[in-house]
């Protein structure tokens, strides 16, 4: 994914919500299950990091992508933006692809 693409996704996920919160447990896989759900129709969602999470924000955003094979778009504060291609059902993959 190049620069343009990743501003791309950042512009359109500005406007979006946090589907999923993380707690202080961090990863866990009903937690992976919840961002696979969450992905599989929107492929671009939000993740915000609670308060109580221990972790170090970037390193939590290379697990989540690592377990859920999910690009990691962006972190802003405390809040991931997560893409992952859906080639059956895209929404907004036809137009990231577009971008050169």
């Amino acid at each position: 994914m190049n620069t343009r693409q990743r501003e791309f996704l950042r512009k359109r996920a500005h406007e979006l919500g946090a589907l999923v919160r993380i707690g202080k447990d961090g990863y866990t896989d009903n937690l992976g299950q919840s961002i696979l759900d969450a992905i599989e129709s929107r492929e671009l969602i939000k993740v915000k990091m609670l308060q109580s999470v221990e972790m170090n924000k970037r390193e939590l955003a290379e697990t989540l992508a690592g377990k859920t094979k999910c690009e990691v778009v962006g972190i802003i504060g405390r809040t991931i933006i997560l893409y992952k291609a859906n080639k059956e059902n895209p929404k907004i993959s036809e137009e990231v692809s577009r971008i050169k």
